[in-house]
């Protein structure tokens, strides 16, 4: 009855984490949940009364597929002056979320046994909607002492005749890493000579903490024409629920996309587009605000993280995850894996929820999230201690 591709998705790790939690709090348990990715921040006010006053003026019915021609130009506008790129509104896509924008790319560039390249540690989804538009996941593992952050060299004996494209996620869900703009360029350019287009997802772009970061493609014209650029307003201006993501692209790609999401969905919600323009347009110092909170919260957990046995990271440069190496407790655990398994016991013993890195296709690790309030973040760090010297 199912369909092979059907069969072959796997549920999400972190949506199953988050209904774990639903359950316990259900039971009266107090959860500190630092499993999902979402913004403990509203969406910013001007944005919600732009949603409103979108409703009350009966902006309600079919749409552009693309998205409006208004929030388009406030899109084009924020990439030529944040990012450094020029696109035409019609090289825009607004999309019913980031992950909608990523399978229409996919669903335009692959064929059914085209390969994807996506480096190791990644987001949960990218491998899945690979399967679903039917390509195949070809998985190159970073390196820790870089970061995670790949090479050519190291990508380049994974490219074959089938190989398409490769996803980077700048900054990296879920490390936190940040490809710098001679990184980037330095693993991006020998690709596009070989042909791969460049899926780019930099939903959060906003929450960089250091210098000389580069969209890709606004690198060279040349990395421009094989880029499907990936952003939207879930990160920047926390707005998960309204679901506007966006592509920007070459023209005739853009066109194809635009065709492939109006069968798929006719368009992103019109009162959503109404929010997501104001939130372009209105609240940029309130997401460089945010940015800054969120890296006082990062540098509190890299300095309480010195003091905690047998437990490790790589400093996040961008989001805002912190990937723990739980390497040493290996010996210590048992079960087939060991994330999940210190994630049981964490969230059943102390009541702290973090998602198993095994999701993410590295078992030694669990992500963080500090998306949360000092205090919760605090506490979780004390229960996280306890446990991990329980277990030395």
């Amino acid at each position: 009855m199912l369909s092979k591709r059907a069969l072959a998705m796997t549920p999400s790790m972190t949506l199953g984490i988050n209904a774990k939690v639903k359950t316990l709090e259900a039971e009266g348990k107090k959860i500190i949940d630092l499993s999902i990715g979402e913004p403990d921040f509203l969406t910013p006010d001007i944005a919600k009364e732009a949603g409103k006053a979108a409703i009350d003026n009966n902006m309600t019915r079919y749409g552009p597929a693309s998205g409006s021609l208004a929030l388009r130009q406030a899109i084009a506008k924020k990439l030529k002056e944040e990012n450094g790129v020029e696109y035409a509104p019609t090289d825009i896509v607004v999309t019913s979320g980031a992950k909608h924008a990523l399978t229409i790319a996919l669903t335009a560039i692959l064929d059914p046994g085209d390969e994807v390249i996506i480096p190791v540690p990644y987001w949960v989804s990218y491998p899945e909607i690979v399967k679903l538009v039917e390509g195949v996941p070809v998985f190159v593992h970073g390196k820790k002492e870089n970061d995670f952050k790949l090479t050519f060299e190291e990508v380049e004996p994974f490219i074959t005749e089938k190989t398409k494209a490769i996803i980077l996620t700048n900054p990296s869900n879920p490390t936190g890493a940040v490809y710098f703009k001679d990184e980037v360029e330095a693993l991006v350019v020998p690709l596009v000579e070989r042909g791969l287009m460049i899926l780019s997802d930099e939903i959060y772009e906003r929450q960089v903490y250091g210098e000389n970061y580069a969209s890709v493609a606004s690198l060279s014209p040349k990395v421009k024409e094989h880029t499907i650029l990936v952003n939207g307003l879930s990160k920047s201006a926390a707005m998960t629920g309204w679901r506007i993501g966006y592509t920007a692209s070459e023209s005739k790609l853009a066109k194809v996309l635009g065709n492939i999401s109006s069968h798929l969905v006719s368009h992103p919600s019109t009162v959503s587009q109404e929010a997501a323009r104001a939130a372009l347009e209105h609240a940029q110092s309130e997401m460089d605000d945010r940015r800054e909170k969120y890296r006082e919260r990062r540098d509190v957990i890299l300095d309480f993280i010195k003091d905690v046995p047998g437990i490790d990271c790589v400093a996040p440069e961008g989001a805002f995850y912190v990937f723990l190496d739980i390497s040493s407790l290996r010996e210590k655990v048992t079960g087939e894996s060991l994330s999940l398994q210190v994630c049981e016991d964490l969230l059943e013993k102390h009541q702290v929820a973090l998602v198993p890195g095994i999701g993410f296709g590295a078992d030694d690790f669990l992500r963080l999230s500090y998306a949360a309030s000092m205090d919760d973040i605090k506490e979780a760090l004390r229960r996280i201690k306890m446990y991990m010297e329980q277990m030395q």
